[in-house]
């Protein structure tokens, strides 16, 4: 299976394209998608069902009071560009209003293409590591296989065994975590390996500002509302890890393993917290630097 992604540039404007481009979809997150009224969301919607808020040429009418009009949720939410691709490749850019059994199948297809696409986010990110050379082979090539599912015909999209294909991908990806990790504790000479395990850690609330968190593995760990300012997390593996309302003011998360726009969107930032450069600075953080 040929390889398109050999350079890093290549690899950026990937990881790019793994973003929701609203212009080129049919508000699927608006109608396919379901939530609850909370902290998150203002009311009640069923899977299926248009938002309220949304009008008929796709766009929201609240889209730039969304956080004060209480869709917090609505801002954080990121479809890695699955959105587009159901739309425009899966359904050859028919939209969910063309007849109810087109609505039904886009509604079903579009949370699976969403996961295959945040496995290419997170294998693109990998193969961007130079602390795993011997994986970047395997990496193109599940790389690739992984694009090629989301171009599968409906009916074997609707059949695709995900849970499998994840379970590969996730272990690959722990492998290169734990190169990249290695190669950070041998940079810094001293640092207990033992301590650098932190998996589904319950950080809820957690003061950890200015804390050294390199390299650690913070896989599935929940950091909601702590106190990440300031704080180290170069090379901290964060694949899975609950930011929101987490303040990461200052910290510095520029080469965070499998760090994803949603967990940057559900976390409050400001101008000095340092991010990889394929992700994007939510322009609801603070355009100065928040006072610590």
């Amino acid at each position: 299976m040929k390889n398109n992604y050999e350079t890093m540039e290549q690899l950026e404007v990937l990881q790019k394209s793994l973003k929701a481009d609203c212009g080129n979809c049919a508000a699927l997150c608006c109608v396919g998608l379901s939530f609850m009224a909370s902290t998150d969301f203002a009311f009640d919607k069923a899977a299926g069902m248009p938002c309220p808020n949304l009008q008929s040429d796709f766009r929201c009418g609240i889209h730039e009071d969304l956080r004060r009009s209480g869709f917090k949720g609505c801002t954080v939410f990121d479809c890695y560009g699955s959105g587009q691709k159901v739309v425009q490749v899966t359904f050859q850019g028919k939209d969910w209003r063309s007849d109810a059994d087109t609505a039904k199948e886009m509604f079903a297809v579009f949370p699976i293409v969403t996961q295959l696409h945040e496995m290419m986010w997170y294998l693109a990110d990998a193969m961007k590591q130079e602390a795993a050379p011997l994986l970047q082979k395997e990496l193109a090539d599940l790389l690739s296989k992984t694009e090629q599912l989301t171009l599968l015909e409906l009916e074997k999209l609707k059949m695709l065994d995900v849970p499998a294909h994840r379970a590969q991908v996730n272990e690959l990806l722990v492998k290169v975590s734990e190169a990249v990790r290695a190669a950070d504790i041998k940079r810094h000479k001293g640092r207990k390996s033992k301590a650098m395990n932190r998996r589904n850690a319950d950080l809820m609330g957690a003061d950890l500002k200015g804390a050294d968190l390199k390299g650690v593995d913070f896989r599935g760990a929940y950091f909601i509302a702590a106190n990440l300012r300031q704080s180290d997390m170069r090379t901290a593996d964060v694949i899975g890890a609950d930011f929101r309302d987490a303040d990461i003011s200052g910290a510095d998360l520029s080469t965070s393993l499998y760090l994803t726009q949603v967990q940057v969107n559900a976390a409050i930032g400001d101008c000095l917290t340092k991010l990889p450069s394929s992700i994007a600075r939510p322009a609801y953080w603070a355009k100065k630097p928040r006072i610590f």
